[in-house]
């Protein structure tokens, strides 16, 4: 494992992590920057009392948690354990949590200085959610007024270092060079006459029959993911397994797309930008991206959030290339022109700036900071945005003047949408509590 790119960087890190409360590091996907590098600051003197990772999506702290584990030759749940949302697996001898967004934003809530916690690791920060920029937003409140001497680590394979460097000018930037393997990365447009599902059955057929190994498959969501599995299934042969990948499949059935294909098959894992994260896909060296991802976008007129479909990110489309690099020299094809991809954003555009921000104000309000302004954010939550805000919990009677209400604090406590919890609070007798949970769930 020490032969990891990131292992080169070990010492330079851990040297910035004990001279500053913040550090940067940018370390190229299957660097080791997830699976290897957080068992390394449980035996380091400098960072003491637990270690909190936190992994944007449930699947990837799920297996992150189980690979570092195995290191260790334990189980989850000893030294390394997981908490996510409505699942925990830790005990009384762990030292290094791997937690998920909402998770990370509760703990916070419920105990400001975070006692006991030394270090506070924000994986695959790139992606910018609402949930992560929040965290951050919090922790270093957190370290301005409460703990001095509380370490924060933000890391990914493309980081926004000139926005974060903005705001925390201090921090030291760490690099990591250089990725596992070299990945050829491929230009395809697709043919205008044929349906998109079509074309990116025949794209990934025709790589699969001129390259050896493992397919992973980008689409946008998982209609395009049933669609195109319906299409691949008559055009390759009997030893490919079509695996799809999506948050909402059952355990057993992601577990078989993350697994190595049996002796003598290979396998195309079809999969949602879930997979862009430290997930470790077993037996990859080949990537088709489709370049296309679905968001969703809030609007401030209607108050309602719909579901679109946007090219991604010439940053995403890196973190997607890099998966073919995990094991042996691998293949991304990219199906759009090589001028339509320059021409693509430079980053994902975060999260915050299109989004109903009513769960982020209940937990602001939570927090004793009625105005956004009054933390350091890496983008200022838009104006229209947080008075829009304003006015639903308004209606859904969390807010008494500026303050949270005596029903607001006992939304705020549930961790929910703020109209979900609206309704668990409002539930009156057994039969209502239940119902509303139901609905809820």
């Amino acid at each position: 494992m020490t032969s990891l790119p990131v292992a080169a960087i070990l010492p330079e890190l851990l040297a910035a992590l004990e001279g500053a409360p913040q550090v940067l590091l940018t370390a190229p996907t299957g660097a080791g920057k997830s699976t290897w590098l957080p068992l390394q600051f449980l035996t380091h003197k400098g960072i003491q009392g637990r270690i909190i990772l936190l992994e944007p999506r449930r699947l990837a702290a799920r297996n992150v948690a189980q690979r570092l584990a195995e290191l260790l030759n334990e189980k989850p749940g000893e030294t390394v354990g997981y908490r996510m949302r409505a699942q925990s697996c830790v005990g009384p001898q762990t030292r290094l949590e791997v937690v998920t967004e909402g998770v990370l934003t509760r703990m916070i809530q419920r105990d400001p200085e975070l006692n006991g916690v030394g270090l506070v690791i924000l994986d695959e920060f790139h992606e910018r959610s609402l949930q992560a920029d929040l965290a951050l937003a919090l922790l270093l409140d957190v370290q301005q007024g409460l703990r001095d001497d509380l370490k924060l680590l933000i890391m990914s394979a493309t980081l926004d270092n000139g926005k974060l460097q903005q705001r925390l000018p201090d921090a030291p930037q760490v690099v990591s060079e250089g990725r596992a393997w070299p990945v050829e990365r491929r230009y395809q447009s697709l043919p205008a006459q044929l349906r998109f599902d079509e074309a990116v059955a025949i794209a990934t057929a025709d790589l699969l029959r001129h390259e050896t190994g493992s397919l992973l498959l980008f689409l946008p969501g998982v209609g395009e993911i049933l669609r195109v599995q319906e299409h691949l299934a008559a055009r390759v042969a009997d030893d490919v397994l079509l695996c799809p990948l999506y948050g909402a499949l059952s355990l057993e059935a992601q577990r078989k797309a993350i697994l190595p294909a049996p002796r003598g098959m290979r396998k195309v894992v079809l999969a949602t930008n879930i997979a862009e994260t430290s997930l470790t896909i077993e037996g990859i060296r080949l990537v088709v991206d489709s370049a296309q991802e679905r968001v969703a976008r809030y609007d401030v007129r209607t108050g309602l959030t719909r579901l679109i479909t946007q090219r991604v990110s010439q940053a995403s489309m890196t973190q997607r290339a890099g998966r073919a690099g995990r094991l042996e020299p691998g293949v991304c094809v990219h199906l759009l022109a090589k001028e339509q991809a320059e021409r693509a954003a430079a980053q994902s555009e975060p999260e915050i700036l299109q989004s109903d921000l009513s769960g982020l104000l209940l937990e602001l309000l939570q927090w004793g900071c009625s105005d956004p302004a009054q933390l350091n954010w890496l983008d200022l939550p838009p104006s229209a945005n947080v008075q829009a805000a304003r006015r639903l919990l308004q209606m859904l009677n969390a807010l008494d003047g500026e303050r949270l209400s005596a029903t607001g604090q006992k939304m705020a406590r549930l961790g929910n949408d703020p109209r979900l919890a609206a309704m668990l609070v409002s539930a009156g007798n057994d039969s209502e509590k239940a119902t509303a949970a139901k609905l809820a769930a």
